[in-house]
């Protein structure tokens, strides 16, 4: 069983283009398990933000929300594992939607393990 630390990071101020429509940041790879470790929103707007963060857990079929509607004032950064650890499986998918568009990029550490 081989473990990877990685980083991931997702430039919502580029690629994303639709207000209050889900983004997928991050989809686990097959054949892995994924411990997500820190995870960081920025607000890239001059304005405030509403952010909420998903996790689509592909074996049950449901949708969770780990944060709903939580404001990230302009030109801050929000942490919001807090020292928490977040388990993911195979093909399970952590989304983000903002209610303006292009403004927020977000940085995941994690472990994959396969």
């Amino acid at each position: 069983m081989a473990n990877t630390l990685l980083s991931k990071t997702y430039n919502g101020g580029v690629d994303y283009n639709t207000p209050a429509a889900d983004a997928t940041i991050y989809t686990v790879p097959a054949s892995n398990t994924t411990i997500v470790i820190g995870f960081t929103i920025a607000n890239l707007h001059n304005e405030l933000i509403s952010v909420s963060v998903k996790v689509i857990d592909s074996d049950a079929s449901q949708t969770v929300h780990y944060l709903k509607d939580v404001v990230v004032n302009s030109g801050s950064s929000l942490e919001i594992m807090q020292g928490n650890k977040m388990v993911l499986n195979e093909g399970d998918q952590i989304q983000v939607a903002s209610t303006i568009a292009n403004s927020f990029d977000a940085i995941l550490s994690l472990v994959e393990q396969s």
